[in-house]
């Protein structure tokens, strides 16, 4: 008798786990559902569309639409409303950020490089103290020529990440005023953060 209700009683509780899988496997199916990929887009409403939306008009408005690739929130980044801007219109777009006044992006708190191999990116994260809001800037760069304007005039605060993207990655950034190694030397060979980076001493 004992050996029939323990038996039970793992059966119920097995039982009970295997419907706990199942409701969190069926959570995770709608959060997949909600999110496209991975690539932080979702399907769902965010409160930061207006503000994306306001972005995207103010920018067309002023230097036309043909100068971003794509704008979207992402969810994956706290829901920052996020432009992809052509690099020929990167410096511009930067500009109207920081100096329209319903726009107002005085710091820059986040510059840094990505090599995806068949291309470069560069990411740029923007706040606007006055209005309290965020925003993000991306362009994407050819990897054999990576080379794209300096946003140093703009925020003196992009002195050291551009510093640190062209140490590691080779991205050379033009009109910054002293690009130069911050971690290596000027004779080191390469850039450690490119995929195709291979050491002078593979064992080190």
């Amino acid at each position: 008798a004992k050996a029939r209700a323990a038996a039970l009683a793992k059966q119920q509780g097995g039982a009970g786990d295997e419907g706990a899988k199942q409701k969190a496997a069926a959570a995770a199916r709608t959060k997949a559902e909600e999110t496209d990929g991975g690539t932080g887009r979702s399907a769902a409403p965010s409160p930061n569309d207006p503000l994306l939306e306001k972005y995207v008009r103010i920018i067309h408005e002023h230097l036309g639409s043909d100068v971003l690739e794509d704008a979207y929130i992402n969810r994956l980044a706290k829901d920052v409303p996020t432009l992809v801007v052509k690099k020929e219109a990167y410096y511009k777009v930067a500009e109207l950020l920081k100096g329209h006044e319903q726009l107002r992006f005085d710091y820059l708190s986040e510059l840094h490089g990505t090599d995806f191999q068949t291309h470069m990116e560069v990411y740029v994260h923007l706040y606007s103290y006055p209005n309290r809001q965020p925003v993000a800037l991306k362009v994407k760069i050819e990897r054999d020529n990576p080379e794209v304007d300096s946003l140093v005039p703009l925020w003196p605060g992009a002195n050291w990440p551009e510093c640190e993207a062209y140490d590691l990655l080779g991205i050379r950034f033009r009109g910054h005023p002293n690009l130069i190694r911050i971690f290596l030397g000027e004779q080191w060979v390469g850039h450690p953060l490119r995929k195709d980076y291979e050491p002078y001493d593979a064992e080190v």
